[in-house]
């Protein structure tokens, strides 16, 4: 018998060897045979070596979820075969596999904090406390020489030391992996809590920062610094048109250009949306902040080829403010940006503008705007006027238009053009659309009831089309009222449908199912095709009042006039004409077969008590002045 020697596992019930005779069980002999016999009787009885781990686990009373105990049995059985099979002679590359396997199991369940680090120490002194009972209960019942028994002990004991070496080696490498991706998510966490997503660049909080590290150094070394304000001219026209997949890749562009112009000693930056940054010190100035705007302006030009759009190109222009640094911190540096950048803007885009005080007043007059259109919803300062609509072969009246206008009590009667663009911008729109939306069912269904049974239309606006509160909005309208779902029109532009498509042709559609009709506004002037039109639930087109107004130019506007009634025609829609004013227009419109029209030749926009005394006039409703009928 080989000598060895023995101690006692504080968790194990039986001893642990620690050092190990050498025999090779794939040998000839009568030890060998029977230490063959050993591992093919301890494989046969694999099943119970599992049941006695998965009883001492149950006793010590620390079951863990059963997932984790699953692969804890799973590794005791394939352990298990694996000792077994060395011991029958397959060799001892099979219980290196089995350490390999097993460790990889209890590293990962140990890196994952699935199962703490002892728990996995004591289920591998478990499994071999519970062999090596099974072992012992073998060679009692086969009266087998003590050596073969030390011997197959000595190979449980090889096993499991493999198996804790090697899990320790996991154990440590999924430590490193864990510990190197945290260090990866907290660096890439770090970037994007000061980096735009899209474009990689900083964002406004990391320009702030840099800038206020400018100011200070051009306090203390007396040089100079200047922010540039970019704002993209008519970014929402692209997003509205080609998608916003489409306005993300121009964007993406649009920084790359900007980041070629701009001196590695300067910054650029995204502040949000179609708005980016360039912030210059020192030699970068040494020419004026006016050279680095011509720059920046003149890197546009060139047309972008987007993907998915390379049959179209894109010219962009953008519109810069320049301001220069006084005595002001980085916010207010980048605010008179801004305001010069707006000046721009108004002064026809595509430019640049230096900033001076006195555009102070202008942003505070734009800020006094919105607020008094805050206040006047609340006010009942808006009304509605009412322009009516007719059927060109009939001459009789059809409908009417619902128009909004605002009667302010400081600045008087404002026109549409005055303050619905502020209120797209600040999101009023949706709430001031509703309101329309109440009052022009509620006064239609009041002319009906009254025996006028005419149509009503509503403009909706880009902004409104964006939620599904719209679909809400009209049916909650036509309830409230009573009025006739068919006698309803919403009126939506050209360009507004091309924004989200997809989701403004599944709302138009739940409209038309509440019974409601859908025209496309201002038709002919946005970037719809005939496919596109074709996707959306349309009723009728309205022909734009700039084309009604170029045919006193001569025939070639007739022409174009002619190709809009007969698209109109193609796809079984009617047409309508916006903005007759003269007898001719008229006409070449009944000439070409157009359905229906509206205009100052008809009739201007009346308030509600006009419009029905108009609706009420007998001949004054069946043909406008100096029209034949």
């Amino acid at each position: 018998m080989s000598e060895h020697l023995t101690r006692k596992d504080p968790d194990s019930d039986s001893p642990a060897l620690v050092v190990l005779p050498k025999a090779d069980p794939s040998a000839q002999g009568p030890m060998c045979a029977a230490l063959r016999a050993l591992g093919d009787e301890l494989n046969a009885r694999t099943g119970e070596v599992v049941d006695r781990i998965v009883s001492r686990t149950e006793r010590s009373g620390r079951v863990l979820d059963m997932r984790v105990e699953d692969r804890f049995m799973r590794v005791g059985e394939v352990s298990t075969i694996a000792v077994a099979r060395w011991m029958a002679g397959c060799g001892e590359e099979a219980a290196r596999e089995v350490g390999r396997d097993a460790s990889r199991i209890f590293g990962q369940l140990g890196a994952q904090r699935d199962a703490p680090l002892n728990e996995l120490i004591k289920r591998c002194l478990r499994w071999r406390d519970a062999a090596a009972e099974v072992l012992r209960e073998i060679a009692t019942e086969r009266e087998l020489e003590a050596d073969v028994l030390a011997q197959a002990l000595a190979m449980l004991q090889r096993s499991l030391d493999v198996t804790l070496v090697r899990m320790a080696e996991s154990f440590e490498a999924e430590r490193v992996r864990a510990h190197e991706e945290l260090d990866r998510r907290q660096e890439e966490l770090s970037f994007m809590a000061t980096h735009d997503s899209l474009t990689g660049l900083p964002n406004r909080a990391l320009i702030i920062d840099r800038l206020g590290h400018m100011l200070g150094r051009s306090r203390r070394q007396k040089t100079p610094v200047a922010a540039l304000f970019v704002d993209l001219d008519n970014f929402k026209g692209i997003n509205d048109t080609l998608g916003h997949a489409a306005g993300d890749e121009l964007l993406r562009a649009v920084a790359a250009r900007l980041q070629g112009v701009v001196r590695d000693s300067d910054a650029l930056g995204r502040l949000g949306g179609d708005e980016f940054v360039v912030l210059a010190e020192d030699l970068s100035l040494a020419a004026g902040p006016e050279l680095i705007a011509e720059r920046l302006l003149d890197t546009l030009k060139q047309p972008f080829v987007l993907p998915g759009h390379e049959e179209t190109p894109l010219t962009v222009t953008a519109s810069v403010g320049v301001a220069t640094a006084g005595d002001c911190s980085a916010s207010e540096l980048l605010r008179d940006a801004d305001v010069a950048m707006y000046r721009a803007k108004w002064d026809g885009k595509n430019r640049y503008v230096v900033f001076e005080s006195e555009m102070q007043d202008a942003l505070r007059n734009r800020m006094v705007l919105e607020m008094d259109l805050r206040a006047a919803l609340e006010h009942d300062e808006f009304f509605l006027l009412y322009q009516p609509t007719f059927d060109l072969e009939t001459m009789t009246t059809t409908g009417v238009e619902a128009l909004i206008r605002w009667a302010s009590p400081s600045r008087g009667l404002v026109q549409p053009n005055d303050f619905v663009p502020l209120l797209e911008e600040t999101g009023m729109i949706v709430e001031v659309g509703r309101w329309v939306l109440t009052q022009a069912c509620a006064q239609g269904a009041k002319w009906h009831r009254a025996g006028h049974e005419v149509g009503i239309a509503v403009n909706v606006s880009a902004r409104q089309l964006d939620t599904d509160d719209l679909v809400d909005d009209v049916r909650d309208a036509l309830a409230a009222s009573g009025l006739r779902p068919d006698a309803l029109t919403i009126e939506v532009t050209e360009t507004a449908i091309m924004r989200n498509a997809e989701d403004t042709a599944r709302r138009l559609s739940a409209v038309k199912e509440l019974g409601a009709r859908i025209a496309i506004d201002d038709f002919g002037t946005g970037y719809s095709s005939l496919a596109h039109l074709q996707r959306f639930p349309v009723d009728s087109l309205k022909i734009d009042r700039s084309f009604i107004a170029a045919l006193a130019d001569g025939r070639e506007a007739e022409q174009l006039i002619r190709t809009l009634v007969q698209l109109g025609k193609a796809l079984c829609l009617d047409t309508h004409a916006e903005g007759i004013e003269r007898q001719q227009e008229l006409a070449i419109l009944r000439e070409q077969n157009c359905s229906g029209g509206q205009g100052f030749l008809f009739a201007r926009p009346l308030d509600a008590a006009k419009a029905e005394e108009f609706l009420a006039g007998g001949d004054s409703a069946t043909a406008p002045r100096g029209a034949a009928a």
